[in-house]
């Protein structure tokens, strides 16, 4: 009994012995490959175009390159339907919007310049008398973005990879180069113009320019560009714009009409010397020229650790404003701009490598086309006088209220009430705010108007009521927002100008390209607080803390 009781034993541990070496062997056969969670790319390249309507990309589209913007769309996914969720649609909150993923509601820049209800005088977005300039004694180096109340995606990065992953922001304007870049970044450039030309800094980032900044301003690199702008090709192939000698253009000082060719060199004495390589496409050579040299001399994606530049084409804009949206000169400088893709792409692909980065291409806001050209064409159209409206409502306060100075302040279509006044007289100011809605809404340029009291109270449905309360900073906004009709705007009567809610200011493109991004386009609407969270979802990092905006998931691979 003994003797098969041990047989039974040892034929057990003989089949558990075989099971536990059967089972060893099935888990090495049928192991696959660990799959990464995310993609990794070794770069991200945030390109934010100032002042780009989605519709440049088709209507310029038959002269672009292969290379270029048609090389992102069909290699790429292109979001044909991207919108602004909010107003105004102004450079600062568009760049803030971008990286933040969420709307001046929450991120807290408003507008460029805005009226401070504490301090009781203008602020501008990225001011800080804290911070010494870095390659400049001027005030124009004494920025930082102590203003953005939330992280940016650069941030995100930044903590995600305990700060190996570097951040750079780079734009001509002070603002498109800090606020994407966020508050952590390594550094933010922009262009100091006047006599200098020359690419600066601030302290809050460093306490001296690199040497390699210090090099690349040293061989003067705007003075190249003080040549000729002429067409990039035949004038007489640009038919997708207007006449090139109209009435709707400012064009320079020194020049009698705004037409090609410009002597640059001629006409920058009268036009704040460096400064007018902005308004030409010239403006984005020399940022291209200096974002090179960053992502070479800070060996940008060079290891493990994904990096992060922020590129911020900032002429388009200054060309817009100069010119009108259907100009010649507008043309000109999207067809240019295409090559500055193309070279970055090309660029990218030899020192980052080819599917080794993500790149994603959007802009700030669009335009409106000059409302004079609009009339001509006798579409309704008109201009604001923003100093006869509140002199308008300067005289109604006085008759109504027996006092002219219960305003404090009127500026980016918002109206603060002086409380102080309000408190003192024992004015209703829920009341008064009200009796201001029914003045301005008598008004024949003006179509909606907003109190403080409706945007706070509701949740809105209405698309127009939507966009307010998303720009709508309880600390920091006013006690009225109020818009004009469709296609007018407080602006002198040539060139163009953006801030509206309308679709010609809320419709930009929306490109991304390269690692984890599927090829593809598709209608579906989108809102330019998506990017953030979508680039988040492709790096596997956390969104930015105020995000409100949602992963684009057809765009990823």
């Amino acid at each position: 009994m003994k003797k098969f009781s041990l047989l039974l034993l040892v034929g057990f541990l003989l089949n558990a012995c075989a099971s536990v070496e059967n089972l060893d062997k099935s888990a090495v056969v049928d192991k696959e490959p660990e799959q990464s969670l995310y993609a990794q790319p070794k770069l991200v390249v945030g390109v934010v175009v100032d002042q780009m309507r989605y519709d440049y990309l088709t209507r310029f589209w038959d002269l672009y390159t292969d290379r270029g913007f048609k090389r992102l769309i069909n290699q790429g996914f292109n979001c044909k339907n991207n919108h602004y969720n909010y107003v105004p649609t102004y450079t600062a909150p568009g760049h803030a919007s971008i990286f933040t993923g969420t709307s001046p509601q929450v991120h807290g820049i408003i507008a460029n310049n805005w009226y401070d209800k504490q301090e009781k005088k203008k602020v501008y977005c990225v001011d800080d008398n804290t911070v010494n300039g870095l390659g400049t004694t001027l005030a124009a180096g004494q920025m930082s973005p102590k203003r953005l109340e939330t992280t940016s995606i650069a941030d995100q990065n930044r903590l995600h990879t305990q700060f190996r992953g570097k951040s750079i922001g780079i734009a001509i304007k002070d603002r498109g180069a800090i606020l994407p870049a966020g508050h952590s970044a390594n550094a933010a450039y922009w262009f100091l113009g006047g006599e200098e030309g020359k690419w600066i800094s601030s302290s809050y980032y460093m306490n001296e320019l690199p040497s390699w900044v210090q090099n690349f301003n040293a061989n003067e690199p705007a003075k190249k560009y003080l040549n000729t702008w002429n067409t990039l090709l035949p004038i007489a192939q640009y038919t997708q714009s207007g006449s090139d000698a109209n009435a709707y253009e400012f064009g320079f000082k020194g020049k009698e009409n705004a037409d090609f060719p410009y002597n640059l060199a001629k006409l920058a004495p009268e036009n704040g010397g460096y400064d007018i390589l902005k308004a030409t496409p010239f403006g984005n050579s020399l940022t291209l020229d200096f974002a090179l040299a960053a992502i070479e001399n800070e060996a940008l994606g060079k290891d493990q650790d994904t990096d992060f530049l922020t590129l911020s084409f900032s002429s388009p804009d200054y060309i817009g404003h100069n010119f009108g949206v259907n100009a010649k000169e507008i043309q000109d400088n999207y067809l240019r701009l295409d090559l500055e893709i193309a070279q970055l792409l090309e660029y990218l692909d030899t020192h980052i490598g080819k599917g080794e980065y993500t790149l994603f291409l959007t802009a700030d806001h669009g335009a409106i086309h000059v409302p004079n050209y609009l009339k001509d064409q006798k579409i309704p159209a008109g201009y604001v006088s923003s100093s006869n409206l509140k002199e308008r409502l300067k005289n109604y306060l006085g008759e109504a209220h027996a006092n002219v100075n219960l305003i404090e302040n009127i500026s980016n279509n918002q109206l603060f009430l002086n409380h102080e006044l309000i408190q003192e007289k024992n004015i209703d100011a829920l009341a008064l705010a009200e009796d201001i809605k029914a003045f301005l809404l008598a008004q024949p340029e003006i179509s909606r108007v907003f109190t403080r009291s409706e945007i706070e109270m509701n949740a809105a449905t209405e698309k127009t009521k939507l966009l307010v309360q998303n720009g709508f900073h309880q600390k920091r906004s006013g006690d009225l927002v109020f818009g004009f009709l469709p296609n007018y705007i407080s602006y002198p009567e040539k060139g163009s100008t953006h801030g509206t809610g309308f679709n010609y200011d809320t419709h930009a493109p929306l490109l991304f390209y390269g690692k984890g991004i599927r090829k593809g386009s598709s209608f579906n609407k989108t809102y330019i607080t998506d990017i953030a969270p979508t680039i988040a979802a492709l790096l596997g990092i956390a969104n930015p803390n105020g995000t409100t905006g949602e992963v684009i998931v057809e765009v990823l691979d």
